[in-house]
């Protein structure tokens, strides 16, 4: 297999990896063969997850640009991916140019791939660190050379707790990082569920398959579960809701959009 020269040396270009799949989804160019094969596996039994992945991002989008009027202007986006057009930084600097984003991956070409497209930008990091590991988040050169965490933060955890396994203490580490956010700090929360996925649930597991075998579990949680990790924080109106239902743009019916974008639950709380 012919290494892309934009791919990091010392990668296992042969192994799926979900955030290479998700610019798949995306319609990124930032993706191998096999995370293409894989991909295209997912959506013979879910053929609607790009649909789904669009709804997450425009969901992140109205978070980002809520944080800003509230006026946080300090981002942590752990699990963030390839970056694509209009990813958190892009939309935080829109709205309020002097904002700070630092994103957190543990994928090397998320990673490579994040420090060119923020090269010349002093007001955006990426740091090569894990969720499963918040205190070297916290502790991370990269995070504390741009963020005040004695300010409010917005903290994105988007579409990455459902691959975190309850051995891990997803929980846990949503809870350290919500004790090292000032009072005012935002968290911007996206989750899977079998809730809203217009399929049943022996449809859907076939989709689960094919993550656990690429050894990395999806963990559909209910919607109980998923509101747990909002623990320590006020809900924002309208709560924990499938993602289009979140404080939309325009006052489009349910009825016109793709009934896939419904699938799962998305959520914005406040710190006290």
């Amino acid at each position: 297999m012919e290494r892309p020269a934009w791919a990091p040396q010392g990668i296992d270009i042969s192994v799926p990896s979900v955030s290479r799949m998700y610019d798949f989804y995306l319609g990124g160019s930032h993706n191998f063969e096999v995370d293409r094969e894989a991909a295209r596996k997912a959506m013979e039994f879910l053929p609607g997850l790009p649909k789904i992945m669009q709804a997450n991002r425009a969901f992140m989008r109205r978070a980002v640009r809520y944080a800003v009027d509230r006026g946080v202007d300090q981002f942590l986006d752990i699990g963030s991916g390839i970056p694509t057009f209009g990813n958190v930084h892009e939309v935080a600097q829109a709205a309020h140019p002097g904002a700070k984003v630092a994103y957190v991956d543990h994928d090397p070409v998320a990673v490579a791939h994040s420090k060119a497209v923020l090269e010349g930008n002093d007001r955006a990091v990426i740091a090569a660190a894990d969720l499963r590991r918040p205190k070297e988040i916290l502790a991370h050169p990269e995070i504390t050379g741009l963020l005040d965490l004695e300010r409010p933060v917005a903290l994105l955890l988007v579409a990455v707790l459902h691959f975190i396994e309850d051995a891990d203490d997803p929980y846990g580490a949503v809870a350290e990082l919500r004790e090292a956010l000032a009072p005012g700090s935002l968290v911007i929360l996206t989750h899977a569920a079998y809730d809203g996925i217009p399929l049943s649930r022996e449809e859907a597991d076939g989709t689960v398959g094919v993550y656990r075998n690429i050894r990395n579990p999806l963990i559909m949680r209910s919607h109980e579960e998923i509101a747990g990790f909002f623990e320590g924080y006020e809900l924002v109106e309208p709560g924990l809701v499938s993602m289009p239902e979140w404080r939309p743009e325009t006052p489009q019916s349910p009825e016109q959009e793709d009934p896939y974008a419904f699938s799962g639950f998305g959520g914005v709380g406040r710190k006290a």
